[in-house]
């Protein structure tokens, strides 16, 4: 029937439930230094479960966020480690390709916080240059304003990789960006782009801005969260993936009926964000491939 993209899921909670340590505002980049193969062994698990595309673990790697933490001037390294072991899980498990994640500056779901324009396009487009020479795609992650989505697709079209955008919208409107904007607004900007997701939102919301976004003509498509709405806890300066709670009713059956929805609504590319998880994936496979479609 189609020819599906399949991301893989959310890194940072998966991790949580592997380690057992105490998360910190740098969580999933702190694992790779804390437990070397712990984010190969992730990718592995979502390769096994039918994801034919690895989001590297960078999302939080900015010199921005370094700052002031025991890992500042660990830029370069973190990256290198980074792209190591998504390579290492791919070249195990013998296919796939490798999407070079960049997260936004300064803290998820901020778009008050997000740096002027000669600031921000310059700390992008050095991560994007970063990740570049190993990575198949750049996928801009959680953009919450249409600035931010401007900023950092300027900074991705400093290299020659296709780059993907991804937005994040309101979790109880998804008409508007978590800036309060329409998400219409953001159309001129993500025209730009070689594909245009929605991400880092409740799987309802993408439900709703995946109309808006279609008539780009661009590939698009969406990775939700399983978890519930996002608490003033982790809206607060540096906040931990402890401020977030799983969502009972978004196992992996009733996860992969939202995104079959997306698939109705002509997406082609699709995963999993946040307590998304290799189950969750695998069950989505398995549907995917008994309604007809072909993962690519």
């Amino acid at each position: 029937m189609t020819q599906i993209t399949l991301l893989d899921g959310g890194m940072g909670q998966e991790l949580i439930h592997r380690a057992g340590d105490q998360p910190t505002p740098l969580w999933s980049t702190q694992v790779m230094s804390d437990h070397p193969g712990m984010v190969q062994g992730v990718h592995a698990d979502f390769f096994a479960a039918g994801a034919t595309i690895a989001t590297t673990n960078t999302y939080a790697i900015h010199r921005d966020r370094l700052e002031d933490t025991p890992l500042e001037g660990r830029f370069e390294a973190l990256h290198a480690a980074a792209l190591a072991e998504a390579k290492a899980a791919r070249a195990a498990h013998g296919a796939g390709r490798i999407a070079g994640g960049i997260g936004p500056l300064r803290a998820s779901y901020r778009p008050d916080l997000h740096p002027e324009a000669e600031v921000a396009v310059p700390l992008f487009a050095e991560v994007a240059q970063a990740l570049a020479p190993e990575c198949d795609v750049l996928i801009l992650e959680t953009c919450a304003s249409v600035a931010h989505a401007r900023d950092a697709l300027v900074g991705a079209r400093t290299t020659d990789l296709p780059v993907w955008l991804s937005l994040t919208v309101s979790d109880t409107d998804g008409t508007k960006l978590r800036s309060d904007e329409p998400l219409a607004d953001a159309l001129e900007v993500a025209a730009g782009a070689d594909a245009v997701l929605i991400n880092c939102s409740a799987p309802e919301a993408v439900t709703q801005a995946l109309p808006i976004i279609a008539p780009l003509g661009k590939p698009f498509g969406g990775y939700a969260n399983a978890f519930e709405m996002i608490t003033e806890d982790f809206l607060k300066a540096k906040p931990t993936v402890e401020a977030l709670t799983a969502r009972r009713d978004m196992g992996p059956r009733a996860y992969a009926g939202y995104v079959l929805q997306w698939i109705g609504l002509g997406a082609t590319i699709v995963g999993g964000c946040c307590e998304v998880s290799p189950a969750h994936i695998a069950e989505l496979a398995r549907r995917l491939e008994a309604v007809g479609h072909t993962i690519v």
